[in-house]
């Protein structure tokens, strides 16, 4: 179910990532390796996590996902294997929150997209996902909160 969509202010955020392009079928088997392997190399280098981590899409086609698996730091990470620095600008987003479990987020993104066309907004194309609360915090799927940004253009 998705909350009622706003208009924010989102501020720069300095990030670590794992910047991926793969097929659509395949996000499932590179997601949970990726966030393992990013995690792993924040936590050696001894860098604080200020945040849940994120999915970062910049281009959504039939086939394929570029994206990248972030997670949000207090300090630059050094480029470790697939690990980079990286900052997600500034920007002014469509944000909604959708409760539930993750089978749910292409209805979401669809809900979201209506209401921005509704309010004769202009969206980018990119857009993020947060993942406020999932698996890991227990089995029921429908205490699973993922935040929706979708960057409106200028």
């Amino acid at each position: 179910m998705l909350g009622t969509p706003r208009i924010v202010d989102s501020p720069e955020q300095l990030v670590a990532k794992i910047a991926l392009v793969v097929p659509r079928d395949q996000m499932p088997v590179v997601m949970g390796p990726g966030i393992s392997e990013l995690f792993t190399v924040v936590s050696a280098q001894g860098i604080e996590v200020t945040g849940p981590w994120f999915a970062h899409h910049y281009e959504i086609t039939d086939t394929t996902f570029d994206f990248a698996i972030c997670v949000p730091v207090a300090s630059p990470v050094t480029a470790s294997g697939r690990v980079i620095p990286d900052v997600r600008e500034a920007a002014r987003v469509a944000r909604a929150v959708l409760s539930g479990p993750y089978e749910g987020l292409g209805d979401g993104w669809g809900e979201l997209m209506t209401w921005i066309a509704a309010e004769g907004l202009q969206p980018r194309t990119d857009l993020w996902e947060i993942y406020v609360t999932g698996p890991e915090s227990g089995d029921d799927s429908s205490q699973w909160r993922t935040e929706l940004n979708r960057p409106l253009a200028d």
